[in-house]
């Protein structure tokens, strides 16, 4: 492994050949290393990443991973991918060779995670370990390791929470009254506790979406900033594009809330806000009524378990909150159903 060293800075480089996935031979030069054996240590991993070896570092791999991810994935979904394995798997795993992570190690990385004094909450620990898998398996399929110690280790948190939060119409309402100063805010939030959809989804909206008359909208696009700048991208699902049919209220608030707008193209986005401003209305208002704080994300949440309450079935609340599958309603929202049991028990007696 010949190494050189440049007289005139006084570092160190590596020049070598190797053979690319193409099967043609190229040459890769590398400058800048202080020491010989940092330069020798980069041809050697550079070299155990090209041919696929089980014993590059983790951090190799996450390279490989992440470059195949970035051509299939949404831009705001590869950048909360790429903060979490920065966060929780490099610092841990970085520096270690693929083939010497066993599930021992990955029982004791879990360990520090749940020990953490930050307390990750049971849902985001499952979401990271779902990560970690993920990588192992791609190594499995692709770069012939033998097993994926994630999956012989077993998973760590829950897929859903033990508690969900909602509001219930009186919260919602009283909510409501303490934002009632700002014309946009009343319109948002209406029209994400009303209707179900998830925030990206009622951000992205313009006016053309809505059909007043047959009183739908159609959701079709979501909305995200990245690095300071808008993007419109596809549904999180393809179940997610839908329409959605609204109660007259609402229908005549969001024509309201149009006609007020000034040199306004029906083709624009509706709503000229962010995620941002949404959560610092969720504050303002919460702390201005006294109402307990919920996410953003909870208001869908409370939509949904409001449906429930009026006793409407599983399939449709499915189709109107545009789940991929039933078995997503019935998983998130089944600790709902037991309060109808009661309910079932009597009008059996009815019956009876």
């Amino acid at each position: 492994m010949p190494t050189y060293k440049d007289e005139k800075t006084g570092l160190w480089y590596c020049k070598f050949v190797f053979t690319d996935w193409t099967g043609e031979k190229r040459q890769k030069k590398k400058k800048g290393f202080r020491l010989q054996k940092e330069a020798r240590a980069y041809e050697t991993e550079f070299l155990s990443k090209e041919k696929a070896s089980c014993d590059m570092l983790f951090s190799s791999l996450v390279d490989l991973y992440m470059e195949d991810c970035k051509a299939r994935l949404k831009p705001t979904t590869y950048s909360g991918k790429e903060f979490l394995i920065g966060s929780h798997l490099i610092p841990y795993f970085g520096k270690m060779p693929l083939n010497k992570i066993t599930a021992t190690t990955i029982r004791k990385w879990q360990t520090t995670l749940i020990s953490n004094p930050k307390r990750y909450s049971e849902t985001y620990l499952k979401t990271v370990h779902n990560q970690i898998s993920a990588i192992f398996n791609f190594a499995c399929k692709y770069y012939q390791l033998s097993e994926n110690p994630a999956r012989v280790c077993g998973a760590m948190g829950k897929k859903n929470a033990d508690c969900m939060n909602f509001w219930t119409v009186d919260e919602f309402k009283e909510f409501m009254e303490a934002i009632s100063d700002k014309v946009v805010s009343q319109t948002v939030f209406n029209l994400l506790f009303w209707s179900g959809m998830r925030s990206g989804e009622m951000l992205a909206l313009t006016l053309d979406d809505f059909d007043f008359e047959a009183r739908t909208v159609s959701i079709n696009k979501n909305y995200a900033r990245l690095d300071n700048e808008d993007l419109i991208l596809e549904p999180k699902t393809p179940k997610s594009k839908r329409k959605i049919t609204l109660p007259p209220f609402l229908c005549d608030l969001i024509k309201s809330y149009a006609e007020k707008l000034v040199a306004y193209e029906s083709t624009e986005r509706l709503f000229n806000v962010t995620k941002h401003y949404l959560k610092h209305e969720m504050n303002r208002g919460c702390k201005k009524s006294g109402v307990k704080v919920i996410r953003i994300h909870d208001l869908r949440h409370s939509h949904a378990s409001l449906l429930i309450e009026m006793g409407f079935s599983p399939l449709l609340i499915s189709e109107r909150l545009g789940h991929e599958d039933i078995k997503t309603t019935l998983q998130t929202y089944s600790h709902l159903y037991p309060n109808k049991q009661g309910e079932v028990a009597d009008k059996l007696q009815s019956l009876y």
